[in-house]
């Protein structure tokens, strides 16, 4: 924001002066609590009035040399990455002075206001930041259903991945193999109406004899074992951990673009597969003796 003031302000405004900043004194308070190494709750709450009152009297000299200068010298970036400071001040002050710690639609970076932290609750990472992505997986072949940016619950989308199903295939599944989440009483009738078999145990009491049903959960098991090697596999061959596009849109197509790439090399290895068995059953009709090291 400080260099936006600089930007702004020029001797043709006939302004006495350029407005003070305080940037050296913010910078000096927020490196006195950084150095902390267990804030107090009341020092915390100090450090973060005193930025927010910062931030106040920086987007008050802007609007001031904005309705001196019109529409003034800022870039469309930095107009973009005003509106966001604005938001994003809104957003903080209205949780200082409630005294809460979470809000609708948080912000978390300036350059790209679309990401929201996505609380997950694992052992490595219990919050993260960027999208959530719902697929399925078809003869190893994966399939996006859902990308977004918020955090959704899974299950409400299995009734459109299943219709998505049959119109790509004519038909619906068989089976899915889907988590215990998926498991809810409607996504149930759903399925038991179609003639489709949702993996996963019986809601209610566990019958008496539970082999079948336990035979059933670990070939299911096994399966859905593709779904989450295919995250892993996206993740470290083909960068899905490691989106570096900054737009929203941009982001959105790269992850598109990386489960593509994965289904085509699928589809190779298929195809290689199949070329391999069909000359290994030339060879062999004709009396050969192959010896292939795959």
């Amino acid at each position: 924001m400080e260099k936006m003031i600089d930007t702004l302000y020029n001797q043709e405004l006939g302004l006495a002066r350029k407005p003070r900043t305080y940037r050296k004194r913010a910078r000096k308070d927020y490196l006195k609590f950084a150095r902390q190494r267990k804030p107090h709750v009341k020092a915390i709450r100090k450090a973060i009035g005193k930025q927010l009152g910062y931030l106040r009297r920086n987007l008050g000299t802007i609007d001031f040399l904005l309705k001196c200068d019109g529409h003034g010298n800022l870039s469309a970036r930095q107009s973009r990455e005003l509106e966001t400071i604005r938001i994003l001040y809104a957003q903080q002050r209205e949780m200082y002075q409630t005294r809460t710690h979470r809000i609708d639609d948080r912000i978390v970076s300036i350059s790209q206001p679309h990401v929201r932290p996505i609380v997950r609750g694992k052992a490595r990472a219990e919050t993260e930041f960027g999208a959530k992505v719902a697929i399925s997986m078809v003869d190893g072949y994966a399939f996006i259903d859902h990308l977004s940016w918020d955090s959704f619950n899974e299950s409400l989308g299995l009734k459109q991945a299943v219709e998505d199903y049959k119109k790509r295939y004519g038909h619906y599944p068989e089976a899915v193999l889907a988590d215990q989440l998926y498991r809810t009483r409607e996504n149930l009738s759903f399925c038991r109406k179609h003639g489709i078999r949702l993996s996963g145990p019986p809601l209610g009491r566990p019958p008496l004899d539970s082999r079948r049903e336990k035979q059933f959960a670990h070939q299911d098991m096994r399966e859905r074992n593709a779904v989450e090697g295919g995250f892993g596999v996206c993740k470290r061959r083909y960068g899905l951990a490691r989106i570096m596009a900054r737009l929203k849109e941009t982001a959105e197509s790269v992850i598109a673009l990386q489960f593509l790439v994965m289904n085509l090399e699928h589809r190779l290895r298929l195809l290689f597969c199949h070329f391999i068995c069909a000359i290994l059953k030339t060879y062999k009709d004709q009396n050969y003796t192959v010896y292939a090291v795959i």
